[in-house]
């Protein structure tokens, strides 16, 4: 066989390979689990557990509970390595191979292909389904928010309760080249703020969710993992992730983008007073023991598309609103149910951002709002269909 024919043959069973090496991965990861857990392995052909209504995006999630204010899912836990080579567990939302997130049951996100060789992913190493990761999550630090005064936001004091290393990013890249979404939330330094009840034995986690809406509708629960920033590591309570700024690429949302990030919008001085059905953003939240702010989010998973048109991240580039001086006067302050809502608010001047200035630039996606340069890592688990509170 001459040179010219080898190279024909390579490059012929390239793809061949790259998929062979996806799908070995996909199935080593959901071995090592089942044989961890002595719970079988997820099977994507076998009836959902789930009703329709309740719009359940994680279909490997084992159950969700969705008592208001008190939501929560319980995931599988996996089991890898820190560099140390101490056992670390952690939950799988989201991969950027369609197949691979169909096999495990999680959210196909074809934006985190994006992240791949950039400098805010890590990468890892898998033998037998067991991950290895390069960077570290220290639980140890101890959580504490206080309100500013007179106003909630911001706060006088935030601290993290978690803290990665210049190494830790959940946005992991495995030798295949698929980009996962893996957060540990249990470790030898403690486990995450969110978690609520792990069982170690069963490779099971419970954990908190956080309300939100999309689409004019409430209860578009997702799971706070990490955070680019310290402040809203705190306000979201998730691991302060430093490397996760390095992702590209802020103010950048549509599915060309050259970006792994999705806009979205909390609100920065939003109606305070509790179960008024209006109350929503920061202030709302530190005023009233950290409720769930209800972020306003554009768009969710779409685990059956698997076209260029699936623009799903669950990497959100947080672009603050503030009511204006106006809005408050004329008594327009309101819970926000969508952006399309949040777009004619900004258009009508009654919304505006809350961080940048004029010079900064802006996104249309979400209105023309400013991105903050904060990247909350939360991925959607599910959004029922239930009466509006």
């Amino acid at each position: 066989m001459n040179s010219k024919s080898i190279l024909l043959l390579l490059t012929l069973c390239a793809p061949a390979v790259s998929l062979a090496q996806t799908h070995s991965e996909a199935a080593a990861l959901t071995k090592f689990e089942a044989r961890e857990s002595h719970r079988p392995a997820y099977n994507p052909d076998a009836p959902s557990k789930f009703k329709p209504s309740d719009h359940v995006f994680v279909q490997s999630a084992l159950a969700v509970d969705f008592t208001y204010r008190k939501a929560s899912v319980v995931l599988p836990l996996f089991r890898g390595l820190d560099s140390s080579g101490n056992s670390v567990y952690y939950i799988l939302t989201d991969a950027s191979d369609y197949d691979f997130a169909r096999t495990i049951g999680i959210n196909y996100a074809p934006k985190l292909r994006k992240a791949a060789g950039s400098p805010g992913a890590q990468t890892a190493t898998i033998k037998d389904g067991l991950i290895t990761f390069k960077g570290k999550v220290d639980f140890s630090p101890v959580y504490k928010v206080v309100p500013g005064s007179p106003n909630p936001f911001p706060p006088t004091v935030a601290d993290p309760g978690a803290v990665a290393d210049a190494d830790w990013s959940s946005i992991v890249v495995l030798p295949s080249g698929i980009v996962i979404n893996a957060q540990i939330v249990d470790n030898k330094t403690g486990t995450h703020d969110r978690l609520l009840n792990v069982d170690i034995e069963n490779r099971t986690v419970k954990l908190s969710i956080l309300d939100g809406v999309e689409g004019g509708k409430q209860y578009f629960y997702h799971l706070v993992t990490d955070v680019s920033a310290s402040l809203p590591s705190v306000l979201e309570k998730g691991v302060f992730a430093p490397r996760l700024a390095m992702l590209p690429a802020f103010g950048k949302s549509k599915a060309s983008d050259d970006s792994a990030l999705l806009g979205f919008s909390p609100n920065a001085n939003g109606i305070t007073t509790i179960n008024s059905g209006q109350e929503q953003g920061f202030a709302a939240s530190l005023a009233n023991g950290g409720i769930d702010p209800i972020n306003v989010f554009p768009l969710g998973p779409e685990n059956d598309n698997s076209s260029d048109s699936n623009n799903y991240s669950p990497l959100w580039d947080a672009h603050i609103s503030a009511w204006t001086p106006k809005a408050i006067q004329e008594g327009k302050v309101h819970r926000i149910l969508s952006m399309d809502e949040q777009k004619q608010l900004i258009a009508e001047g009654y919304l505006t951002s809350a961080t940048g200035d004029a010079s900064s630039p802006t996104n249309a996606f979400v209105g023309g709002l400013h991105p903050s340069d904060a990247i909350i890592n939360c991925p959607v688990i599910a959004h029922p269909e239930l009466p509006a509170r």
